[in-house]
């Protein structure tokens, strides 16, 4: 089985789809490594958020997901 990655906003316009599956166990160098390009550049931002399964991570470095999961990466939040 593996981990859906799930991308939100202008992060879904980086990776050209809204989801992508890839190998479990995945942690944080495993996922930039499964991101290309300019979307890994944006998962570097500070600014840019992880969630897994719903839940906000506090230290997205921490990262640990494996079967099953939904790691989600939210962009930046912006609006007035």
């Amino acid at each position: 089985m593996a981990v859906r990655l799930v991308f939100l906003g202008k992060l879904a316009d980086l990776a050209g789809v809204g989801e992508r599956e890839v190998s479990a166990p995945l942690d944080w160098a495993g996922l930039l490594a499964a991101l290309p390009g300019p979307l890994g550049e944006a998962a570097r931002q500070d600014r840019t958020r992880i969630a897994v399964n719903g839940a906000l991570l506090a230290d997205k470095t921490t990262l640990q997901a494996g079967e099953g999961d939904e790691v989600a990466l939210l962009p930046p939040v912006s609006g007035g």
